[in-house]
């Protein structure tokens, strides 16, 4: 088909994608922007038309899809939340807070509880406390791996009962 066909054709059924660009918007302007769009895109991607398609149906189509698109758009942009000038002036006043959670816990009491665990429990929670992997604590000390993760998981039991919270 060549473009003069196909712009003639575009033409004469472009006139019903007026309506339908309404109804999805439900605004005048949005609806003019909708039926620009589809219009341009229809004339960029007329090598994709295949003769004998019924044409309405492919310009709905495309219209439907433009408008589903910038719809996802919207909603993920709405989704960020942008600063602005007066959300500073807003949170200007405010003072911060301490949080005192770790002012409770004292680390002279944490080091004296971890120092007398049961050594059995000691020496793989101060290895895992480290850093190391469970994995790994398991290859230096030479036990099965779940036998690394329950005294570990002994290990902060106790100190969770030995360590007083305020």
């Amino acid at each position: 088909m060549s473009s003069v066909e196909f712009n003639t054709l575009l033409i004469g059924n472009a006139d019903f994608l007026k309506p339908f660009a309404f109804t999805l918007t439900k605004d005048a302007e949005q609806a003019k922007d909708l039926y620009q769009e589809t219009l341009f895109r229809a004339l960029s991607n007329q090598e994709k038309y295949l003769e004998g398609t019924n044409i309405r149906a492919w310009l709905f189509t495309i219209m439907r899809n433009i408008f589903i698109n910038h719809y996802r758009k919207k909603v993920k942009t709405r989704m960020l939340a942008t600063p602005t000038v007066s959300d500073f002036f807003l949170n200007y006043h405010l003072t911060p807070t301490s949080n005192k959670a770790d002012a409770n816990l004292s680390t002279k009491d944490i080091q004296i509880a971890v120092y007398h665990l049961p050594k059995i429990f000691k020496q793989p929670f101060i290895l895992y406390y480290e850093g190391y992997k469970y994995f790994e604590i398991a290859d230096m000390l030479q036990e099965p791996l779940g036998t690394i993760k329950s005294r570990i998981h002994f290990a902060r039991k106790l100190l969770k009962a030995q360590v007083p919270r305020f």
